[in-house]
C-alpha cells in the first residue's frame, strides 16, 4: 500500500476549496442570474481566458475533430450537466446541504466504475465510501436517525444527487479514455477542448431557459465580480488541478478528496451567509474526513 504523494494531496485539496466558494457564490447569485445562464457565462468567460494558451486545438487540422464524440461527452457531463444542476439546486437548497449531498460521490464513483469499466473496489474504498455515505445520511436526517424515513428532500437536493452521478461519469471518462493520445496535449488545449463543447451545450440550454422562464441577468458590480471568480477559480484552476489528481490516483480515490468541499462550504456559509453549521454537520464532517483517511492508501 503506497501513500499518496503530498503533491497529489495538494492538487486534490485545492479544487474542493474553490468549489466550496463556487457553491457560496451560486447561492448569492440567486435572483440575480438564472442558474443555467450563470453556468453558460462562467464557461464562456473561462474559454476566453484560456484561448490565448490553447487556441491551437481549435484549428481545422487539430487532432480534436476526430475525437468530437468524446469531447462532446466530456462537455455534456462535466460542464453543462453537473454545473447547471448545482446552480439549479442552490435555488432551493443551501450550500452546506448541496456540498454534503455531493459527498455521496465515492459511492457513485464505485458504481460507475464497476458497471461501465469493470473496476473492482478495494476494502479501503468500500469502507471510506460507507463512512462518507453515513455522513450524508446524518446531515439529511438532521441528526435524528429515527426520522430518516420521514425526510422530504427539497428539489435542490435531488438535482444535486443527479449532478453527482453525472460527475462520476465525467471523471471516469477522464481517467479511462479510449484514445490516450489526447492526454499528451498541452493541458490548456485539453481543457479548452472540453470547455468549447461545454459552452455549446450550455448555450443551447440557456436559450431554452430564457425562452421558457422570465428570469434575466440583473447586472451589477457584484455579479461581474462573481463571474470573474467562478470563471477563474472553480473553473480553470480547479479543473486543471482535478485533472492532475485524477490522472495520478484515479477517480475513485480522488472522489474522497472531493468530500472536503462541505467542510470548506460550512466555514464559508457561516462567515458570508449567516448559516452556521449545526452539531450534526460537524459529525458528518468527521465521518467524511475519516473516509478520506481510510481510503487514501491505494
Amino acid at each position: 500500500m503506497t501513500p499518496i504523494a503530498s503533491r497529489t494531496i495538494v492538487w486534490l485539496t485545492l479544487p474542493p476549496l474553490l468549489w466550496a466558494g463556487n457553491a457560496i457564490v451560486g447561492r448569492l447569485m440567486v435572483g440575480s442570474v438564472p442558474p443555467v445562464t450563470l453556468n453558460f457565462l462562467r464557461w464562456l468567460l473561462a474559454a476566453l481566458l484560456l484561448l490565448p494558451l490553447g487556441w491551437r486545438i481549435l484549428r481545422s487540422t487539430s487532432p480534436l475533430w476526430p475525437r468530437v464524440r468524446r469531447f462532446a461527452g466530456l462537455g455534456l457531463f462535466g460542464f453543462l450537466s453537473y454545473n447547471s444542476l448545482q446552480y439549479l439546486a442552490l435555488q432551493t437548497s443551501t450550500p452546506i446541504n448541496v456540498t454534503l449531498i455531493a459527498a455521496s460521490m465515492p459511492v457513485w464513483m464505485l458504481v460507475v466504475g464497476r458497471l461501465r469499466y469493470g473496476e473492482k473496489a478495494g476494502a479501503a474504498q468500500l469502507a471510506g465510501a460507507l463512512l462518507s455515505l453515513l455522513g450524508v445520511l446524518l446531515v439529511i436526517s438532521r441528526g435524528s436517525w429515527h426520522t430518516l424515513l420521514q425526510v422530504r428532500l427539497v428539489p435542490g437536493d435531488l438535482y444535486m444527487l443527479l449532478a453527482v452521478i453525472l460527475w462520476s461519469v465525467y471523471s471516469w471518462m477522464l481517467a479511462r479514455p479510449s484514445d490516450r493520445s489526447a492526454q499528451e496535449w498541452h493541458w490548456s488545449e485539453f481543457l479548452l477542448a472540453q470547455i468549447v463543447f461545454g459552452v455549446a451545450w450550455s448555450g443551447a440550454a440557456t436559450g431554452l431557459e430564457l425562452t421558457f422562464t422570465d428570469q434575466r441577468v440583473q447586472w451589477s458590480p457584484a455579479v461581474a465580480a462573481a463571474l470573474a471568480y467562478i470563471a477563474i477559480g472553480p473553473s480553470l484552476i480547479a479543473y486543471r488541478c482535478w485533472g492532475i489528481g485524477v490522472a495520478a490516483v484515479g477517480p475513485a480515490i480522488a472522489a474522497f478528496f472531493g468530500n472536503l468541499t462541505p467542510v470548506f462550504a460550512a466555514v464559508m456559509s457561516a462567515a458570508l451567509l449567516g448559516e452556521p453549521p449545526s452539531w450534526f454537520h460537524g459529525a458528518a464532517f468527521a465521518l467524511i474526513v475519516l473516509g478520506i483517511v481510510v481510503s487514501s492508501r491505494r
